[in-house]
Formats: structure tokens, C-alpha cells, sequence
């Protein structure tokens, strides 16, 4: 079974202590309750970066222009329970957008420090990666979930650093 498309998009800004990413907790959907980025589904016939311009709008109200995206990798994410949910992930990144972001049925938006994310209240793959992608590299990571679908098995680094 071939994974799903998706994509991730964390808007990034400096504050005065620092960087700070913004992330959102999940109101509907795969992952509710849990703080994620911004993204989701890839629609047939868009390209990743389509997509998630699209997302971020959708989920946050904030206009993303492909052209202001950077490429920070992909994480394939395996639910060997579950392949149905099996998902190949596009992560970006961003520092320029237009508006403010707002809350919709899906998201509610808010800044995090990001020497300080609130990885307790995320997927438990995100201590993994999120850091490291967040920092600047570009990540080629698999992370394979355990049979309860949520804590994480293996993570396996093909490129970056660990």
C-alpha cells in the first residue's frame, strides 16, 4: 500500500527570545487533541508545495507563497497496524507570510519557543525530528509506529544528522 501524501509547513519568526515556530492544536481529524504544524493532505493533481499553501490557509488564515518555501525534508511515518494510515510526509519551512494567523474549526494557532516545544503534547515522533528540522537541516527520516498507533517503534535517520 503505497503512503499518503501530506504535507508540513512551520511558519518560523524571530522574537526576543529567540525563534519561534508556529504550531496549533488539532481540533478535528487524525491527531485531535494533540499540538501539530500546519499541513495535511496533498489533492490530486497539486504538487507538495500546492498543497500546502492550500493547508496553511485553510488551517490558519495566513497566505504561504510556494516561492517563500524552503525544502526541509520528508518523514515517512509506518503504521505496520495500520497501513492504511501509512503517510509520506513533505516538510517545509517559512519565514514570510501575510496575515495573522486565526483559529478555524481545525487549528488553534499559537507560537512556541523553539528551544521549548511542547513535545509532551505532540505525536511522540515529532522529539525525533522536529528539533532537527526546525534548526535548519534537511531531514530524510522513517519513523515506525508501535501496534497502539502512537508511540514510536524505530526512527531511522537515511540523511542528516542524528
Amino acid at each position: 500500500m503505497k503512503p499518503t501524501p501530506v504535507t508540513l509547513c512551520f511558519l518560523l519568526r524571530d522574537a526576543e527570545n529567540g525563534t519561534e515556530v508556529l504550531l496549533g492544536l488539532k481540533r478535528t481529524g487524525f491527531g485531535t487533541g494533540k499540538i501539530v504544524g500546519l499541513g495535511g493532505h496533498v489533492e490530486v493533481g497539486e504538487s507538495d508545495a500546492e498543497a500546502v499553501v492550500r493547508e496553511v490557509w485553510e488551517e490558519a488564515g495566513v497566505i504561504v507563497r510556494q516561492e517563500d518555501l524552503a525544502h526541509a525534508g520528508v518523514v515517512e511515518f509506518l503504521f505496520p497496524s495500520r497501513p492504511e494510515w501509512n503517510m509520506y510526509c513533505r516538510l517545509f519551512t517559512t519565514r514570510r507570510w501575510e496575515g495573522e494567523p486565526a483559529e478555524s474549526s481545525e487549528i488553534t494557532p499559537e507560537w512556541f519557543h523553539t528551544g521549548a516545544l511542547p513535545l509532551h503534547l505532540m505525536w511522540q515522533d515529532a522529539e525525533h525530528w522536529l528539533p532537527s528540522a526546525l534548526a535548519g537541516e534537511v531531514l530524510d527520516v522513517v519513523v515506525v509506529l508501535n501496534e497502539d498507533n502512537e508511540t514510536v517503534a524505530s526512527v531511522e535517520r537515511l540523511s542528516g544528522e542524528m
